[in-house]
């Protein structure tokens, strides 16, 4: 009877960690000195069913300090990341890192870059939740659509509070930019509160405002950049 038990409660613990998962948003804080000043700094990762982004960046000023992802897959505890972009190391492009994680339902830690990061959500409440490609945009009343093969891409990934972008070439292993935050969709409103931005810092607190709709399984995104340009952009979720 004992063996008896001693198997249930090692299925059911082998069960409940199965029923945990990455998908949604992580965050942690760490902090560097340097000669006499230490700096705070913030870690957040977004996690998508078969993809993801880790970025750094300044917790008080929200400076960018750097960003990697790819598409990921897990087998027991360990995870393995295959790298589409990586803004300070380029050559791990293409390349696959695996090492062991210890998750809970509200903790994530990262064994092989001694990580441990604490659940920001679970991919709710945002219907945005997923990875997204740039797929067309509207130009003076006519649509343009871009193929999402090449590979000059631009990326959005969310969770179910935060986003980010990512503009990136997996040919040339160029990285171009990329800014986040947090956002809400309300009433056919998307809204994007920048907490980093790596082409302008000055960008950092703003709030910005779009029409948004869902067609046929296609986000239509539609408003003004960050700098004051009307844009409409269409964006396909990733598989």
């Amino acid at each position: 009877m004992k063996i008896f038990f001693s198997i249930v409660f090692t299925l059911f613990s082998f069960c409940a960690l199965q029923s945990q998962s990455l998908i949604g948003a992580w965050e942690t804080e760490k902090s560097v000195k340097t000669d006499s000043i230490t700096k705070g700094f913030k870690i957040v990762f977004i996690f998508s069913k078969n993809h993801h982004v880790a970025s750094a960046y300044d917790a008080k000023t929200g400076a960018f300090m750097a960003t990697f992802g790819g598409s990921w897959s897990t087998n027991g505890n360990s995870i393995s990341q295959t790298i589409e972009f990586d803004s300070q190391n380029p050559d791990r492009i293409g390349k696959t890192k695996s090492y062991e994680i210890e998750l809970t339902a509200n903790s994530l830690y990262l064994k092989g870059d001694n990580i441990k990061l604490k659940r920001i959500d679970s991919g709710g409440p945002g219907i945005l939740s997923g990875a997204w490609l740039m797929s067309g945009r509207k130009r003076y009343g006519e649509f343009q659509s871009r193929d999402t093969n090449r590979p000059r891409k631009t990326m959005k990934i969310l969770s179910g509070t935060r986003f980010q972008w990512i503009a990136y070439n997996t040919e040339t292993k160029e990285f171009m930019g990329t800014g986040g935050g947090t956002y809400t969709t309300i009433d056919g409103k998307y809204t994007e509160n920048i907490e980093f931005f790596s082409r302008d810092d000055s960008r950092v607190g703003a709030s910005l405002g779009f029409d948004f709709e869902l067609k046929d399984g296609d986000w239509h995104h539609s408003g003004f950049s960050s700098k004051g340009d009307p844009l409409y952009e269409i964006w396909s979720l990733r598989q």
